[in-house]
């Protein structure tokens, strides 16, 4: 039995995220982070949806974003994590060596007023929380490229 689709309207905003399997390991160096933005980049020309805060974690990660289209968001991050899994398979020559994500990404409506910039903080404010980098310094926030 197929898998049930995620909501996906046009127009709609959404906080999406998605872990490493059994928590492991997606970022393991700055340069896995830097082939991971070029990966953004280069399907958000591809696939319509906008990217309004994300941040990466050594074993997640978590956008806010807005889908241009309906099934954009979808569409953009079901290509993400299959071309980050790819090449980090090929990267790190595991390929065969089982999954990189712990399943499909999880996204959550947003609604278009205070709660939007109340999630675009706390994404902004997960590596602080995590004491992975110190106030003000080291945040992935923004559109890529």
């Amino acid at each position: 039995m197929p898998r049930p689709k995620l909501a996906d309207e046009a127009g709609r905003l959404y906080h999406a995220l998605n872990r490493g399997d059994a928590r492991s390991t997606l970022f393991h160096k700055p340069d896995d982070d830097d082939a991971f933005e070029r990966i953004l980049a280069e399907w958000l020309g591809r696939y319509p949806c906008q990217i309004l805060a994300y941040q990466l974690m050594s074993d997640h990660w978590h956008f806010v974003l807005r889908s241009v289209e309906d099934g954009g968001m979808s569409n953009f991050l079901r290509w993400v994590s299959l071309t980050h899994t790819m090449r980090l398979h090929a990267h790190y020559q595991t390929a065969g060596e089982g999954h990189i994500y712990q399943g499909r990404f999880k996204s959550f409506p947003i609604q278009d007023d205070e709660h939007f910039l109340t999630v675009c903080r706390c994404v902004e404010r997960i590596a602080l929380r995590a004491n992975m980098v110190e106030k003000g310094r080291g945040l992935k926030i923004g559109i890529p490229g």
